[in-house]
């Protein structure tokens, strides 16, 4: 038997069917307004669009970089011996005058080696003197036994004549006159034997003394050379200027020829930029060269390009004509462009925060007044103040050229007043 359905029940499963029909009603027309929002676009105020029309024109090229101020000329301060470091006078940022202590090593074990040395130096000296006094002392021998030797030659010379005299007179004999003779020769041998001896006695004794001489200056420069190190424990500023580095954490070591300070001459300043490896065969010795510093623009100019790259960018030196300008601070960033080409005509448009390199991007263009598209363009070569459109805009189109990243979700954009 069936069973009466009551009015309630029924209301129910009324409700029921209307609620299962009616959520995938809602739920496709929440979708089809977030849809119809932003496929419509949002308003934006034309104020903070930076509206720029694009326009056709010459582009002189330049490759943009990156760069900071550094001076002109620095000076590094290296140890002059493995130490550590005891006391630091002066810190980075500090203007220091030529001569003025920056910071002092320990010195112990230099010292030791300065002891070691000086009397190293002073034996070595003494030896020189001994050395001189012997050699003269053995050349005096040599010279006397020659002057002995040549008396007894002349003795010998007149003791031949005589008998050869005795001999015609009768009253010597031929074997007499033959010994004089023999013993005159012998001598004259015996004196050219002395006389080549003292020679080569010269030169054996004049040889080892420059050698010992040599020694004992060695060992001079080298304990003149530590006394300098001594002297310059307490390291001393090269020259008047800023110090721009400085290794000043007590008691920390360093090695022999270890920078530890860096003295830079403020009155004059370069720029050291780097380039991307992708740009730089763009950048060569002598190009001419735009800095912005802030609201200031200074001309320069390329000094040199490092031959190797350095975590996928290259450096290079800029010298500035105006190199001492009252603004320059040391290590203050700068953007710098470096000239490298000429376009005649080409369509272009104003150089903005958006623009990273050649390459594509996605900007928002004007298709019909009141109202911007995102699309994509391509972007070539830039300088300070245009960049080349490669493709995407067209001369006359307006572009918002502001920071529009927030909005990127966005493929049309009304503009409003």
């Amino acid at each position: 038997m069936d069973k009466i359905i009551s009015q309630d029940e029924k209301r129910r499963a009324s409700r029921r069917r209307m609620l299962k029909a009616g959520i995938p009603a809602c739920a496709g027309i929440i979708i089809c307004g977030w849809f119809i929002f932003f496929m419509t676009g949002k308003s934006v105020k034309a104020s903070d669009l930076s509206l720029r029309a694009a326009e056709t024109g010459p582009l002189e090229t330049a490759v943009a970089a990156s760069g900071r101020l550094a001076p002109a000329f620095e000076e590094i301060v290296n140890s002059p011996v493995a130490s550590r470091i005891m006391e630091v006078y002066a810190r980075p940022g500090d203007s220091v005058r030529a001569g003025m202590p920056l910071l002092r090593l320990d010195l112990q074990e230099a010292d030791a080696q300065y002891q070691n040395l000086r009397d190293a130096c002073q034996i070595k000296n003494s030896q020189l003197v001994q050395l001189r006094l012997a050699n003269r002392s053995a050349l005096s021998d040599l010279e006397m036994q020659i002057e002995i030797k040549e008396m007894e030659v002349s003795r010998l010379a007149i003791e031949v004549e005589n008998e050869m005299r005795l001999d015609s007179l009768g009253s010597g004999t031929g074997d007499r006159v033959r010994q004089a003779r023999t013993a005159y020769a012998t001598g004259r041998l015996e004196l050219d034997g002395l006389r080549r001896r003292l020679v080569n006695e010269r030169e054996r004794l004049a040889s080892l003394e420059a050698a010992t001489a040599l020694e004992a200056g060695n060992s001079e420069r080298d304990m003149r050379m530590m006394e300098r190190t001594l002297s310059q424990g307490r390291i001393p500023a090269p020259h008047d200027g800023v110090l721009t580095f400085m290794k000043n954490q007590l008691g920390s070591t360093v090695g022999v020829g270890e920078k530890i300070a860096v003295v830079g001459d403020l009155s004059s300043f370069k720029v050291e930029a780097e380039v991307p490896e992708g740009s730089s065969y763009k950048v060569k010795p002598g190009a001419a060269v735009e800095v912005r510093l802030g609201n200031i623009e200074l001309e320069g100019t390329v000094a040199n390009v490092e031959p190797q790259s350095t975590s996928g960018a290259v450096p290079f030196t800029v010298t500035l004509a105006d190199a001492s300008n009252p603004r320059l601070r040391p290590g203050v960033r700068v953007q710098v462009y470096v000239a490298y080409g000429f376009k005649e005509q080409t369509v272009r448009i104003p150089m903005g925060a958006y623009f990273k390199g050649p390459g594509e991007y996605t900007l928002y263009v004007e298709e019909k007044p009141g109202t911007l598209r995102r699309r994509k363009v391509i972007l070539g070569d830039s300088n300070r103040s245009w960049v080349e459109v490669v493709e995407g805009i067209s001369a006359g189109e307006n572009v918002a050229l502001a920071d529009m990243s927030a909005l990127e979700k966005y493929s049309t954009l009304k503009i409003k007043d």
